[in-house]
């Protein structure tokens, strides 16, 4: 999907924003759109914007929530692009490190991308903070905070460009942005997009403990009298050929070390060796 990153400072009107969007690219451009919020994303998690934010200030003693929220929204954004349908993040986006990572994304995945900005006067966002219910404010230690590490997108920099910025009067320019997407070229990957050879400790432990969990199963089936078409539990995929240990234990040590150069979802890797088995055996 042709990505849309939304990004500003606390009640900056990014949703509100994100779903004149939507209307325009589906009634008018005629394109499905699939929308990841990062307000969703982060209370599906069980957080409250207060208590989570206040966690992961500078200086707090504990930033991982933040990181495993702005991981989740990746891992989505990873496995809804295409080249066809919009995708928008609604979120603050506020680190130019993380736009910088999408952008690398997009890159890989050969897909274009904008930045919508949305610019108002830090008062003005205040104001509508107010208007808010109350369990949806942010006090103002936190919007504080957050609006002083905003850090703002520059046109110039790559991975913020093309970037349209907008104000509380303004409209968005829709036409300008749909051409952004679908009548510029998709940007080519290139070395610092590749996906280099996974060394990651945590990688390599699951990809070494999915592909165990499959033999197990097949190890388990044969025990019981199977001698083909082993159901791999919890994965709903099925190992079709006889099979002995011996083989088993040789074509994973094989897709392993043919893994380690690759970087897969992990939730990917049940479903590659399977095939890799199917295909092998």
């Amino acid at each position: 999907m042709p990505l849309i990153i939304m990004t500003g400072i606390p009640c900056s009107g990014k949703t509100t924003r994100t779903y004149e969007l939507k209307e325009y690219f589906e009634n008018k451009a005629e394109k499905n759109v699939e929308v990841i919020s990062e307000v969703d994303v982060l209370t599906k998690a069980g957080y409250d914007r207060n208590t989570f934010y206040a966690v992961s200030l500078p200086f707090a003693a504990d930033s991982k929530k933040e990181r495993s929220v702005r991981s989740d929204v990746m891992s989505a954004a990873q496995r809804m692009l295409n080249t066809n349908d919009v995708l928008i993040i609604d979120g603050s986006n506020y680190i130019k490190g993380y736009r910088y990572e999408m952008y690398c994304m997009t890159k890989l995945y050969k897909t274009p991308q904008c930045t919508v900005h949305c610019d108002i006067p830090i008062e003005h966002a205040w104001l509508w903070n107010e208007r808010r219910l109350e369990h949806e404010q942010y006090s103002r230690e936190i919007f504080d905070a957050l609006v002083m590490r905003y850090e703002t997108p520059d046109s110039n920099k790559r991975w913020d460009a093309p970037l349209f910025s907008v104000s509380a009067e303004d409209e968005l320019k829709f036409d300008e942005i749909y051409r952004s997407l679908y009548e510029a070229k998709a940007p080519k990957p290139n070395l610092s997009t590749q996906c280099p050879p996974s060394s990651s400790t945590n990688y390599l432990y699951q990809l070494d403990s999915v592909t165990q969990e499959v033999i197990n199963a097949i190890r388990s089936a044969k025990r019981l009298g199977v001698e083909s078409e082993f159901n791999i539990p919890g994965y709903n995929l099925t190992v079709q050929k006889p099979c002995t240990t011996a083989q088993l234990m040789r074509l994973q040590r094989q897709f392993v070390t043919y893994s380690k150069t690759r970087q897969f979802e992990v939730n990917q890797i049940a479903a590659l060796f399977v095939k890799y088995l199917n295909k092998s055996l």
